[in-house]
């Protein structure tokens, strides 16, 4: 997939499309010496991480103020979804949660080269203080479902909805994560691969 392609999928504007590039540039340069995703997948950018991360949007509300983003890594999918707040003027606050120094080292120059309406902190995911607000909660490619609902659960029980990225296995891992937990996902088809996303809005642990 290329950047013209990535537009004509998702209609953001020109200004939104050059933030993804620049985004991706950041990447490319900063991989040279830091290890923060598999080289291999930068040469198909647009579509495994841009377009994998923007599939969240239109399943986001208009009403979403606060974002947490677990595990955030180079971005995938925050970074992507402060670009989609931009481009569609929707004021949400994205905040990208990772434990690794060097990650939040790379999310806060992306986040400060273009300006995004986001924050990364250097902290621990179950140290989020659900008091704060959050109307959305992410992760992709970070903990297993049945320990991601561990560190999600007192979000969702805040009134959080949760959209998290799942590969091909994810029957398997609900079955594991129904040991512990009571829930029902609704279960959309990714667009870029095999896997789906889960939108899980209520979360109880099995008695």
């Amino acid at each position: 997939m290329t950047r013209d392609e990535f537009q004509a999928r998702t209609g953001v504007s020109r200004e939104t499309l050059d933030g993804f590039d620049r985004w991706r540039q950041i990447l490319v340069e900063t991989s040279a010496h830091t290890n923060l995703v598999a080289r291999s997948s930068l040469d198909h950018f647009w579509e495994r991480h841009a377009l994998d991360s923007f599939q969240l949007m239109p399943l986001v509300s208009r009403e979403t103020r606060l974002v947490a983003d677990l595990g955030a890594g180079a971005g995938f999918p925050g970074i992507a979804l402060a670009l989609g707040f931009r481009d569609r003027g929707q004021a949400a606050r994205v905040v990208m949660v990772d434990s690794v120094g060097k990650k939040v080292a790379f999310l806060r120059k992306v986040i400060d080269d273009l300006g995004l309406d986001a924050e990364a902190r250097s902290v621990r995911v179950e140290t989020l203080d659900p008091a704060e607000g959050f109307d959305l909660v992410t992760a992709r490619a970070f903990a297993p479902l049945n320990k991601l609902l561990g560190y999600a659960a007192p979000l969702l029980k805040n009134g959080a909805e949760g959209l998290f990225f799942k590969g091909r296995q994810y029957q398997d891992e609900l079955t594991e994560a129904r040991k512990s937990w009571t829930v029902d996902p609704e279960v959309i088809p990714s667009q870029t691969s095999d896997g789906v996303i889960l939108r899980i809005k209520e979360v109880e642990r099995v008695r």
